[in-house]
Formats: structure tokens, C-alpha cells, sequence
């Protein structure tokens, strides 16, 4: 097994990639700890810091780790490097823009179509995510609770399942 760029590990045809310092999935999405996080052009403190982002609980995805370092790719494909203790495992994601639409989202009672909507949502609004089944996610915010369908929601992966 070879090192590639960033520190990540090649691993043989049908192995779960790891973190080579974490030894956690790569990629895999965190979320923002505090409400200011630098973001580097590099994986060190003597890196520009290149952009900061100013909410906590954002979700960002791990594209690669490098010692105490975590290169995150954001929703718009943005990466850069973050320190390691300003992410946290606690999963978050947002509601995506569906192509060509502003429509509002349902979120449902239960995990199924036909249950009814206990609220809509707009693109962009943020939440905790507590539960996926490859096709539904129980999503969690301020004033709402229910399911979403994962494909609607930027911060999981298709088909993830998530306990």
C-alpha cells in the first residue's frame, strides 16, 4: 500500500478507504464546532488562511487528513484545511436546492410519502441529522422534527444509513 497525496492511504480494490491518523471513513461528513473556523491553503498554522466560515454546526465533508489536520470539501466544492478539534462527529446537513427548483421541501411524520407533512422547508435550512435508512432521513431543527428524503439533503450520502 502506497501514501497518496494528502495522507491518504491507497488500500486494495473494494476496501473502505480510511483516514490514515484517523483511521475513520474518507471521505465522511462532520460538522463545524465553533462559529468562526479558519480554513488554510495548507495543513499547517503557517498556511494563509484562505476563507473562515461563521456558523457553527455547517456540515463539511473530509476529503483528507494530514497528522492533526482535516482537508474539508464544502457544498459549493470549496476545500481547504481545518485543525481537527474545531469539527465535531455530530451530524448535521442541510436542505439542497433541487436543480431548476426553490420548491419547499416536505418533512413528513413518518418515513413514508403518503404520511403527512408536519413542515415544509426552504433550501438552505440547516439541521441535525439523527437517523437515515438509504432512503429517508429523521431530520431535527428549530421548530420542525420529521423525515426528509435523503436525496433532498446535502450533508448526508446517497444510501448512507445513519443510527
Amino acid at each position: 500500500m502506497g501514501r497518496a497525496p494528502g495522507g491518504a492511504t491507497e488500500l486494495p480494490t473494494g476496501a473502505l478507504p480510511t483516514g490514515s491518523v484517523s483511521g475513520l471513513p474518507v471521505p465522511r461528513f462532520v460538522s463545524l464546532k465553533p462559529d468562526r473556523v479558519n480554513v488554510r491553503a495548507g495543513p499547517t498554522k503557517d498556511h494563509d488562511v484562505t476563507w473562515v466560515y461563521t456558523r457553527s454546526g455547517l456540515p463539511v465533508e473530509i476529503t483528507a487528513e494530514y497528522e492533526n489536520w482535516r482537508r474539508v470539501r464544502d457544498w459549493e466544492g470549496a476545500e481547504g484545511w481545518v485543525y481537527h478539534s474545531l469539527l465535531s462527529g455530530k451530524r448535521t446537513a442541510f436542505v439542497a436546492r433541487a436543480k431548476g427548483s426553490d420548491d419547499l421541501v416536505p418533512v413528513r411524520e413518518d418515513a413514508d410519502p403518503r404520511a403527512p407533512v408536519t413542515a415544509q422547508l426552504e433550501p438552505g435550512v440547516l439541521g441535525t441529522v439523527k437517523r437515515c435508512d438509504g432512503t429517508w432521513c429523521r431530520f431535527v431543527g428549530d421548530k420542525f422534527d420529521g423525515w426528509i428524503a435523503q436525496e433532498r439533503l446535502w450533508g448526508v450520502y446517497p444510501n448512507e444509513k445513519v443510527d
